[in-house]
């Protein structure tokens, strides 16, 4: 049960992270869905980081639970990612729904790995 009480915190923190930030960009956002991108960019640099930590043995379990599977998994968004992605295409705005899908995963994957390199 206090497992599950440190995933709750976490992901309760992490969503409120994510909320804020599409708060501060959405006056900025133009049409292009900022806010997910970098709450999505940062969730992966932490994440990978957090991951580097963790392999070494240097991340006890509730921490592991509080962080990565709560903080992260309600800081980054893939649902939204993607109906944002989806409404972009249905708009007619090709060109930004493959910037926001190739730029995300692209982004996504240099993070978890800056954040690992980060964590050595």
């Amino acid at each position: 049960m206090v497992s599950v009480f440190w995933v709750f915190v976490g992901g309760g923190l992490g969503s409120l992270c994510r909320y804020g930030i599409a708060r501060l960009i959405s006056p900025i956002a133009g049409g292009f869905p900022y806010a997910t991108l970098i709450a999505n960019v940062l969730s992966c640099i932490l994440l990978g980081y957090l991951v580097g930590l963790s392999v070494r043995g240097q991340m006890a379990g509730a921490y592991k639970l509080f962080l990565m599977t709560g903080f992260c998994g309600g800081f980054s968004t893939f649902s939204t990612f993607s109906n944002e992605s989806y409404s972009l295409l249905q708009s007619g705005q090709y060109a930004m729904a493959v910037a926001n899908i190739g730029g995300s995963i692209l982004l996504g994957l240099v993070c978890i790995y800056i954040g690992l390199r980060l964590s050595v």
